[in-house]
């Protein structure tokens, strides 16, 4: 659905990450964790930017950003008060079932689709979050709130756990039951989660991240390689994912 949504909360959370809530009753009510917004950011962009649920309620939704480029930096000029033309909720998100032991690993701004994902197992997941560096580290707070334990790692030690946030988890699961793993972040870390999984035999669900035009898989722009019973095929991260099985993707 499309809507034309009003920007009631902004917040410059880090220097060039931005924390929106929108009023929306339709897309607030019918998304699910891990889907994404495609958002006409100006009238100087032309094509729209996918933008992942961060959290959402029937009555509004909550997106967080982080400005790259020309469109960003427009959304980012946005005033409270002003509205924002928005395509969504899209995508597959995240399939929830009745895990035991699950656990979501994020890296980056791939934390922020997370959130929802934490919020909707109900308090039972174990997170991981890595980042770049103690500057960067975002909603350590908000996923505790909500999460059996969160672990925040940086990459250069300036912050908590020293080093690649996948080698945190892969230690943690030599020694602890997990039944699921939900990441989302940069290829890198999503590979390295990928091989940890597989190499574990822990079942896992990746969000990707890819460029896209439409939005709605007509254009084919985030095309990405699968294997479906050892057939290469290609699929649109914004149709048929942006979450996918880790045994089906090529990273």
């Amino acid at each position: 659905m499309k809507e034309q949504c009003k920007l009631i909360k902004k917040t410059e959370i880090i220097p060039g990450i931005f924390d929106f809530t929108v009023e929306s009753g339709g897309i607030g009510a019918a998304a699910q964790c891990g889907q994404f917004l495609h958002i006409k950011c100006g009238g100087n962009t032309f094509l729209r930017r996918p933008i992942s649920i961060c959290d959402a309620r029937d009555g509004g939704v909550r997106f967080i950003f982080e400005v790259k480029g020309e469109g960003t930096k427009e959304l980012s000029e946005i005033p409270e008060g002003g509205y924002i033309d928005i395509l969504g909720p899209l995508g597959h998100g995240f399939e929830i079932k009745a895990y035991k032991k699950p656990l979501i690993i994020g890296g980056g701004i791939g934390v922020f689709p997370l959130y929802k994902l934490a919020k909707d197992l109900g308090s039972g997941a174990n997170v991981f979050l890595g980042f770049r560096d103690k500057s960067r580290v975002v909603m350590e707070d908000e996923f505790n709130a909500v999460s059996k334990m969160c672990i925040v790692g940086t990459d250069d030690g300036s912050y908590c756990y020293n080093g690649y946030i996948a080698s945190a988890m892969e230690h943690y699961i030599k020694n602890n039951p997990c039944d699921m793993i939900f990441s989302c972040g940069p290829t890198p870390m999503l590979k390295a989660v990928k091989e940890i999984a597989e190499k574990n035999g822990i079942e896992c669900q990746l969000s990707l991240e890819q460029r896209m035009g439409c939005g709605i898989g007509a254009c084919l722009v985030c095309s990405c390689e699968t294997i479906f019973e050892g057939t290469n095929k290609y699929m649109r991260v914004c149709k048929n994912g942006p979450v996918f099985d880790s045994k089906v993707v090529k990273l």
